[in-house]
Parts: structure tokens; sequence; C-alpha cells
């Protein structure tokens, strides 16, 4: 009895093993083994069980348990939110990421504008026909050119 009202009132929560062996600190094959019968919770996993499914105790022990009507439509909402929620983690992050690249390219173009002028404007006055300065003055406007295009 004990194991199919474990699983009556899990599908009826709309929980997976998965989810509730996290709520109850255990592992999903725990759950497994108390919805076969092969084992059965301690007291304490009982009281938490009762707590997750939001009945007494006596009703996990007792007789057989309906099936209620799940809410589907609730079940399914509480699942989109934390499934939004993610995807609004993940955006957050990948916001701070651009923004810390960005960051990082305007000292960088900072600092090399003022190594720049400390040498009396040596970049404009760089010889080009020889092969090291226009490399690097190549380099310089290559790196100058992108973070102007991107950063906006």
């Amino acid at each position: 009895m004990l194991n199919e009202n474990i699983k009556t009132l899990r599908k009826a929560k709309g929980l997976s093993q998965e989810e509730l062996a996290t709520k109850l600190n255990v592992v999903r094959q725990t759950v497994s083994k108390w919805e076969n019968g092969l084992s059965v919770p301690d007291s304490e996993l009982l009281i938490a069980l009762a707590e997750v499914f939001e009945v007494p105790v006596a009703t996990l022990l007792g007789e057989k348990v309906d099936k209620p009507q799940a809410d589907d439509l609730r079940a399914i909402s509480e699942k989109l939110e934390i499934i939004n929620l993610q995807l609004a983690r993940k955006n957050e992050a990948k916001k701070t990421m651009i923004r810390f690249i960005l960051a990082v390219m305007a000292i960088v173009t900072i600092l090399i504008l003022l190594v720049i002028g400390k040498y009396d404007n040596i970049w404009t006055g760089w010889d080009f026909n020889d092969p090291e300065t226009a490399v690097a003055g190549a380099f310089v406007h290559a790196f100058v050119w992108i973070f102007v295009r991107i950063s906006p």
C-alpha cells in the first residue's frame, strides 16, 4: 500500500522520481525502490514525504489513495516558470560576460591611445615602408576598427 500511495501522490503532484528525490535529499533509486516495494522510508523520510505531498502521514500508511485529479495546468505552469527562470539566468550571465569583454576592450584601447599619445603622436608618424612598423600599425588599426564597430 505504501509503495502505491507514494507513486500515486508523486504523480498527482506532477513530480518525477528525480524531483522527489531532490526534495528529500535522497537518490532517485531510493524513490524507485520505495515505489516498487523493495524498501520503505524511515520515519524521518515518511514525515518529509507527507510534507512534500501535503498529506498526513496516516494517509501515506493507510488505505490505497485514490488518484486525485492533478491540476495539470498548475503543474505545467510551475515547470514552465522554472524553465523561464533558468533561461533568464543564462541570458543575464551572457550579458554580464559581453559587458566584461567590452570593458576590457575599452581599457586596452585607452591604454594604446595613451601610449601613442605619449610618444608625440608616433602612430601618425610611423614609416609604413618598414615591414615591422607596417605590421604593428595594421594590428593597431584593425583593433581600433573592430572595437569601434562592435562596442556600440
